[in-house]
């Protein structure tokens, strides 16, 4: 039997910057017979580890069914593990194990409309969603996207916005916190204030969100009261997970282990845990 908590050497294959503090790095495993055998789903996560600096979980944030060897992690720089590879350049080796975690509902979801509610680094875990309802359109109703961020310089992926807005049957809407005083036409405000311009509906539709604690509560709260169902409702939480595998504890979220039974979870098997005040 492999042991789980044996990482495998992986390359870096690109790096792309995504804003002034979170960039994308693009892996593929040095063992092509490894890299060929590798599978995820949307919404997994791996460990990533550095010697010296530690290991640290982070979802993956490429398309899974793309069949060119490799996979991508947005990160934010924001710790030890994380400084430690934003010293790394193209060719450089680290250490990966996974995948771990539950996934976002896409069978489920299959002939339903989606909406995908993100704030800030929220957007990561959610853009494999994006690319494979786009990829399979026929398969899924209308797809709306609303996406918050602190600043315009804070958003992720710009790049694909306008790819994103012109899929068939599809709506983007962008908020900030604030301008910070750049230049920008789009709304200004909380994430929740985009449902007053994009009205969900819970007919025949699932919610997938992602982003701060404190934004989720209020999101879950504006969809509870439009009429959706906490089973309605997937969320992706995060937690200081260490070892990936429920061995650890260190993820422990009330009965349930944050690596194992989640990231995603819906609302309807956390709700006594994770209580939400008004719903």
């Amino acid at each position: 039997m492999n042991n789980p908590l044996e990482p495998r050497p992986a390359v870096i294959k690109e790096i792309r910057s995504e804003t002034y503090d979170t960039v994308t790095y693009t892996f593929s495993f040095t063992d092509p017979e490894e890299q060929a055998r590798y599978r995820y789903l949307p919404g997994q996560f791996n460990m990533l580890g550095l010697w010296g600096y530690g290991e640290a979980a982070f979802t993956l944030t490429s398309d899974p069914h793309l069949k060119n060897g490799t996979f991508d992690h947005t990160i934010r720089i924001v710790g030890d593990v994380t400084r430690a590879l934003s010293g790394l350049k193209v060719g450089d080796k680290v250490d990966l194990r996974g995948p771990y975690g539950t996934c976002w509902p896409l069978d489920e979801a299959m002939g339903k409309h989606v909406l995908v509610v993100a704030g800030g680094t929220g957007l990561a875990p959610l853009r494999p969603v994006l690319e494979h309802v786009l990829a399979r359109r026929n398969q899924y109703g209308a797809l709306t996207i609303l996406y918050g961020a602190r600043t315009p310089r804070d958003l992720l992926f710009e790049r694909d916005f306008q790819r994103w807005s012109d899929a068939p049957d599809t709506r983007l809407l962008l908020t900030v916190d604030r301008t910070d005083g750049e230049t920008w036409s789009q709304t200004v405000g909380v994430v929740p204030v985009l449902f007053e311009q994009a009205p969900p509906s819970p007919e025949h539709t699932i919610a997938l969100v992602c982003g701060p604690e404190v934004m989720m509560r209020f999101v879950i709260v504006d969809l509870m009261k439009r009429g959706f169902g906490a089973e309605q409702i997937y969320l992706s939480l995060e937690r200081r997970m260490r070892c990936g595998i429920a061995m650890c504890g260190h993820c422990f979220f009330g009965h349930k282990f944050v690596c194992r039974d989640g990231p995603v979870f819906s609302y309807e098997n956390i709700r006594g845990l994770w209580s939400v005040k008004g719903v």
